[in-house]
């Protein structure tokens, strides 16, 4: 009887030390579960920059839409980015005053 009790020792043994090994290569290495983890938080860093670099396309596609239609659109373009103004408007052109503004803060 003493035989078969030392075979069944040694084997419940060798496979407490197959669990532990699995449960390293699962838990602590670099191709485990955290590894894991990391990738799934890039894709969702990812996924989210996506949607803002959708979101833009769609913007730039609407933007580009309107410059092929319309004039309108070509001309608020100008006045904004430019600083055009159209013949007969008249351009005005507020300076503040840093000193004044100094006084009225105080």
């Amino acid at each position: 009887m003493q035989p078969r009790v030392a075979a069944m020792r040694m084997v419940i043994a060798v496979l407490v030390v197959l669990l532990l090994v699995i449960h390293y290569r699962l838990w602590l290495a670099d191709d485990g579960v955290r590894q894991m983890w990391q990738l799934r938080e890039t894709v969702a860093e990812q996924e989210r920059e996506n949607v803002e670099l959708r979101r833009r396309n769609r913007a730039l596609e609407a933007e580009v839409r309107d410059l092929r239609e319309g004039i309108d659109a070509l001309e608020e373009r100008a006045r904004s980015d430019l600083g055009m103004i159209r013949e007969g408007e008249t351009f005005y052109q507020v300076v503040r005053d840093p000193a004044r503004e100094e006084a009225s803060d105080d």
